[in-house]
């Protein structure tokens, strides 16, 4: 059950540098995973503020197309 957080940006960043930021998170941590790990490796994405209530984001807008 683990889990990752980080921060990809602030309130202030435009629409594009986050969604860019967050695309580069999802891609470093898939890069990350042990090659002894099995099947679908990140299952969920959401992203909130601070404090705020999470937005869940479809894995496939911001996950690395692997074939």
């Amino acid at each position: 059950a683990g889990i990752v957080q980080g921060t990809v940006g602030k309130a202030s960043f435009d629409e594009g540098k986050l969604v860019e930021n967050i695309k580069a998170f999802v891609d470093a941590v898939s890069k990350a995973k042990p090659s002894g790990a099995k099947g679908n490796y990140i299952q969920r994405v959401a992203i909130s503020s601070t404090m705020g209530p999470g937005v869940k984001v479809e894995l496939a807008s911001v996950a690395p197309v692997t074939a």
